[in-house]
């Protein structure tokens, strides 16, 4: 009988459970079920590559989490069942698992990296990767269905051990150049992101001394690896702050995401990472197009648009969204050289599109050494972006067993109250859920509704120019949602 294996599924990734520690949540990705996915990834990259399974090169990488090892040793028992052959990366950073398959000398067929980028430490799963780039939700759903009819358990494995972050970190040593006289403070969180530090910044010039949770460790005992997390930004910030560094630079567990501090101890995440990664190549894409999630603000736009004369399209939430509509917008003719989720994850065009924080990093340090001969910081790239009064972000919770279908009825409705009501308009073009921008007596600004992508969930983001608004118009808005059953306000 086929096993369900579906809901390990998220987006464009494999997650699930993978030790024991948590009351209530049982393992739910096993050794077991890693080798049959192994096995299933196999077979479906032979199918894409043409390519007979004896004759496959496999990649596998992972971050600091605690389950990794046990995952590896499955991942390589279910690749040579097939009869596939498998290099191990050992402990990696997701861009270079992508890299393992362009890069010189590597070019493997197929990679896989065990992460479950900024989740809790019993948590783990899969990301894959060919030449052209991250794997689709299709394709992850026709791997598990796959994996799900297979039953081989192999016992036997064969691996090499590759150095495949010592290339990668001396490409991004590459792009950067001299960093003498610099002083960098780097946050890898205890995941992965380690070697940016000492490998690329202090192999350059750079006194990485006040570098801070370098050491992998997936306890992640000192903050969660995650720029978005509060606590980590806020202890990042204090220490350039108080070392009185040039710079400094954050990463979650698997590092395709990156944020930066400038030396006054400013975050640059959200809306200005998003600023700043336009910001260093516009000048080399005058009238580019920059592709974002939904809920970027309405001043980060107009910065894009009339200050760096780009072009800004706000999409779907969701980093593989974003990218894919930035190359189908550059297939299209358009030069979309730039696909960003406030998330933090960043995806250049002349980086294989790859979200890949290192390399934003890298972009930025280069930058932040340039401008200091000048006298200048890194933050002067986006001193004209203005920021909003108030954001806040509320996430209400569908109680009706059709959540799905009470969600799309709130979002029609909710087009209908925006076009008959003053004071709301209807933003357009728009690709996710209901975005309306409001003028009331307390201010203006702007809010979007939108349906979660697997929880039955309605988030609410609310941006606003002044103090308070944002409370007034959420009154607003829940006043309306509460005309419906099923939503717990």
């Amino acid at each position: 009988m086929a096993k369900d294996l579906s809901k390990l599924q998220n987006g464009s990734d494999i997650r699930g459970i993978a030790i024991e520690g948590v009351p209530g949540e049982a393992v739910n990705l096993d050794s077991i079920t890693a080798s049959t996915i192994a096995e299933a990834f196999v077979h479906w990259l032979s199918l894409k590559v043409n390519k007979n399974p004896t004759t496959l090169h496999i990649c596998i990488g992972h971050d600091s989490r605690l389950s990794a090892d046990d995952l590896t040793l499955a991942l390589k028992k279910g690749i040579c069942m097939m009869g596939a052959k498998v290099s191990d990366a050992g402990l990696a950073s997701t861009p270079a698992m992508f890299m393992s398959t362009v890069m010189p000398y590597y070019e493997f067929d197929g990679a896989i990296m065990i992460t479950a980028s900024h989740l809790p430490y019993n948590r783990n799963g899969f990301k894959f990767f060919t030449a052209e780039g991250g794997l689709d939700k299709e394709d992850i759903n026709a791997i598990l269905t796959k994996a799900g009819k297979v039953c081989f358990v192999g016992e036997w494995y064969e691996s090499e051990n590759v150095n495949l972050m010592d290339m990668y970190a001396a490409q991004l040593r590459m792009q950067i150049g001299s960093l003498a006289g610099m002083k960098i403070v780097v946050d890898a969180g205890n995941g992965a992101g380690g070697f940016f530090a000492k490998e690329v910044l202090e192999k350059l010039g750079a006194d990485v001394s006040d570098s801070q949770f370098l050491e992998p460790d997936g306890d992640f005992p000192n903050h969660a690896p995650n720029p978005e997390n509060k606590e980590a930004m806020a202890s990042i910030c204090a220490k350039v702050k108080e070392s009185g560094a040039d710079l400094g630079l954050i990463f979650d567990t698997d590092v395709d995401r990156s944020a930066a501090v400038s030396p006054s101890g400013k975050p640059l995440a959200r809306n200005e990472i998003v600023a700043l990664a336009a910001a260093l190549k516009a000048a080399e894409h005058p009238g580019g197009t920059v592709v974002t999630d939904s809920i970027t603000s309405n001043e980060l736009h107009d910065f894009l648009e009339n200050e760096l004369g780009l072009k800004h399209l706000r999409f779907k939430r969701g980093y593989r969204n974003v990218i894919r509509k930035a190359q189908e917008l550059t297939a299209e003719g358009e030069d979309a050289f730039l696909a960003i989720e406030t998330s933090g994850h960043a995806a250049y065009s002349d980086n294989y599109y790859l979200d890949d924080g290192a390399y934003l990093a890298a972009l930025i340090t280069k930058a932040a050494a340039a401008l200091k001969k000048e006298g200048k910081t890194i933050d002067s790239l986006i001193e004209k972006l203005d920021s909003p009064a108030e954001s806040i972000e509320v996430r209400y919770q569908i109680t009706a067993e059709d959540f799905a279908s009470v969600g799309t009825e709130v979002l029609d409705a909710m087009k209908n109250w925006a076009e008959s009501t003053d004071g709301l308009s209807l933003e357009e073009p728009n690709y996710e859920g209901v975005r309306i921008n409001y003028e009331i007596p307390e201010g203006k600004g702007w809010f979007l509704l939108r349906k979660s992508l697997h929880d039955p969930v309605l988030p609410l983001n609310i941006e606003s120019d002044t103090e308070g608004a944002t409370d007034a118009i959420k009154a607003v808005i829940e006043n309306f949602l509460g005309q419906f059953e099923g939503i717990a306000l």
